[in-house]
């Protein structure tokens, strides 16, 4: 795993020679070593193909390659970055979240509605993270940014995990997710809890829940 903690909003991560990770734009906060910052116009892995792909799904955050040998300390916006290490499953995550990530990872993005149908549709909406969701598979590290703090839920089979849409971060593994609804006559007349809205996890795999409701 080439990412090392530093602190709660700090990791670094050692570039090898011949080997390639991938960064947001400008969140490199400082390097040791011959390392290089490229643009990397197809934003990351998957040819021009997953290029286009992604801009039409809107998730195409600005990336760039780095690469040489050294090490290289990454951070953005004081977000806390939550390191998650893939042994060849695939996580699903917002574009915009990914700070930086091993090169051998397969980047690709997912149509909701093909998790849960309409319902998963609707999710992208209430989740405010659109229609489409960048996946990343293989085996490798990834960090990501989150409100707060992160904890990591583990799902396992008959044994569904409920989470605040706003709450959520990421997820891994062989996991369907839906939005669940709890609408009552007390949420129609705003004097709900809330919490109409939830969305299960169900599976084995494994979710990220940031300490807060605030989107990046």
């Amino acid at each position: 795993m080439p990412f090392r903690e530093i602190n709660s909003r700090m990791v670094e991560a050692t570039v090898l020679p011949g080997q390639k990770m991938f960064s947001q734009r400008g969140a490199m906060l400082a390097y040791k070593g011959d390392v290089s910052f490229t643009p990397n116009m197809q934003g990351g892995q998957g040819g021009l193909a997953s290029m286009i792909g992604r801009r039409v799904a809107g998730e195409a955050t600005p990336l760039m390659a780095v690469e040489g040998s050294g090490t290289v300390m990454f951070g953005h916006g004081g977000h806390h970055i939550q390191l998650i290490n893939l042994t060849g499953e695939t996580l699903y995550v917002e574009a915009d979240r990914l700070l930086a990530f091993d090169g051998t990872l397969q980047q690709g993005t997912m149509f909701m509605g093909s998790q849960g149908g309409v319902m998963g549709m609707v999710r992208g909406q209430v989740t405010g993270q659109g229609l489409f969701t960048t996946t990343l598979k293989g085996q490798g590290a990834v960090a990501v940014m989150a409100h707060g703090g992160v904890i990591e839920l583990p799902i396992t089979p008959g044994r569904a995990v409920h989470v605040d849409p706003q709450a959520y971060v990421a997820h891994h593994g062989d996991v369907r997710n839906k939005l669940s609804t709890a609408l009552g006559w007390r949420d129609m007349v705003g004097r709900g809890s809330g919490e109409a809205f939830q969305l299960e996890l169900s599976g084995s795999g494994a979710v990220y829940v940031q300490a807060s409701e605030e989107k990046l």
